[in-house]
């Protein structure tokens, strides 16, 4: 199993386990209210809803994590033993090389961008292989579905997702957002102060919460799942220079 893989699942798992974790706790409370039993302290509504707004944020870093993650490993691919030419790349990846070395997607004074174009100039003239490049991230605090068929847009080729997954990513589940909307809404709503943690958790259940985090997982799986396969089959590269079992 590939790196990229195993990361993915592994934050998934901590997710899982935590989940457990708050189905004991409301479990326990439909026979009265949940105390710790070597404290005898009693869990209240509100810390169990603060509990459960923690499940918003560990969504959230799973999905910014895998997005990242897939980024970097396109990124490495391009970097491999200094091999491949910035030519080589597929028409999409050479606009994103051309982006990040003139940074034409910042504001730069005039200096600037000219010591850019003339940086960009000269590693085209002298031949260089690709180096120093990293696939523009972006999407910091705002990744959900549309903002990774975005990005994954950008590198060239399109997601091809289960249909049934593709309508569960995009079925509303609160608020007109579907699971990834609604876990960057909570996130950022969170991290901004908008909500307080036992806001973010009132009105949802375990229930609620696994559901979305199962259209979640099902969802970024399958990201993962494209974007080794892009990489595998070399597919950031222009058709001629693929090698032959790839092609």
């Amino acid at each position: 199993m590939d790196q990229l893989t195993v990361s993915f699942e592994e934050r998934l798992e901590e997710i899982i386990d935590y989940l457990q974790l708050l189905e004991a706790i409301e479990t326990a409370a439909q026979s009265g209210i949940p105390r710790l039993a070597s404290s005898d302290h009693a869990i209240s509504t509100r810390q169990q809803r603060i509990l459960y707004s923690g499940v918003f944020l560990q969504l959230y870093n799973l999905v910014e994590s895998t997005v990242v993650g897939c980024l970097s490993w396109v990124t490495e691919a391009t970097l491999k033993k200094g091999s491949w030419m910035p030519g080589d790349l597929n028409a999409s990846l050479q606009r994103e090389w051309v982006r990040v070395m003139a940074r034409t997607h910042i504001d730069l004074t005039y200096e600037s961008r000219l010591d850019d174009a003339l940086g960009l100039c000269k590693h085209l003239v002298d031949a260089l292989p690709i180096a120093g490049f990293s696939v523009e991230r972006g999407g910091g605090g705002n990744w959900d579905d549309n903002a990774i068929e975005k990005v994954v847009k950008r590198l060239g080729f399109t997601l091809q997702v289960d249909k049934a997954v593709q309508i569960s990513i995009k079925r509303k589940v609160r608020n007109d957002f579907g699971p990834l909307g609604l876990v960057k809404d909570m996130r950022n709503k969170l991290a901004h102060g908008s909500i307080s943690f036992a806001e973010c958790g009132d009105n949802v259940t375990v229930s609620d919460l696994r559901d979305i985090t199962n259209r979640t997982a099902a969802y970024m799986r399958q990201v993962v799942l494209q974007f080794v396969s892009f990489v595998d089959a070399h597919e950031y590269l222009i058709p001629e220079k693929r090698p032959a079992y790839a092609e």
